[in-house]
């Protein structure tokens, strides 16, 4: 698994140190020993996982710009957890409504020793944090529109929505809101991804 995996970011153009791709795997083989009894995840195959949850993910990571996140509707910790890992100086709120997976993500971040991940239960909508953040991530997670009317409370007056989305989103760009501007939409380079990956990086109109 560490051999695909080191492939997989060489052809991603990450960079990542050895203990931190140790890391990355041990968080794919305990997703596999949880799946089977939580079912987390609808991949099996943990040589999958690599490339459908641990590369899709970390492939946003030279666009996010600041310190402090939030993963909305993260399930398993995705892209959370892998970005947690990847960047150890930044601090990231792994958000979910589903007790399972914010006990997995709680699990796996103690036996990781990941200091940089809260894990919230919580509806996006009624969760109030004490410090807003930098960037508001969420990947698969509900359409622009949704994400910006149930997370507007959740960044900094100069934070970003980062929203990764498979092909190029036409028609939810044509319906964002007034208040809203798309900064940019980037073409993500995801190898072997079956189909486009974007990642949407959205801020208020100042």
């Amino acid at each position: 698994m560490l051999n695909r995996l080191q492939s997989l970011l060489a052809q991603a153009e990450l960079d990542l140190s050895l203990d931190k791709q140790v890391q990355l795997i041990q968080l794919v083989e305990q997703l596999n020993k949880w799946n089977k009894a939580y079912n987390l995840t609808s991949v099996r195959d943990p040589i999958q996982m690599v490339s459908r949850h641990i590369v899709d993910s970390l492939v946003v990571l030279p666009h996010l710009q600041g310190q402090r996140f939030i993963d909305v509707g993260t399930g398993p910790g995705l892209p959370g957890l892998p970005l947690a890992i990847a960047c150890p100086e930044r601090d990231f709120v792994l958000l979910d409504s589903l007790g399972k997976r914010i006990r997995f993500i709680r699990q796996v971040s103690h036996q990781l020793g990941l200091k940089n991940v809260t894990a919230v239960q919580s509806r996006v909508e009624d969760y109030q944090p004490e410090l807003k953040f930098d960037g508001v991530i969420s990947r698969a997670f509900a359409s622009l529109n949704d994400m910006l009317n149930w997370c507007g409370h959740l960044p900094k007056p100069d934070g970003r929505y980062f929203a990764l989305k498979g092909q190029y989103p036409t028609a939810e760009l044509a319906d964002l809101p007034a208040q809203f501007e798309v900064e940019q939409v980037i073409r993500l380079q995801v190898p072997e991804a079956d189909g486009e990956r974007h990642v949407v990086i959205i801020k208020t109109r100042g």
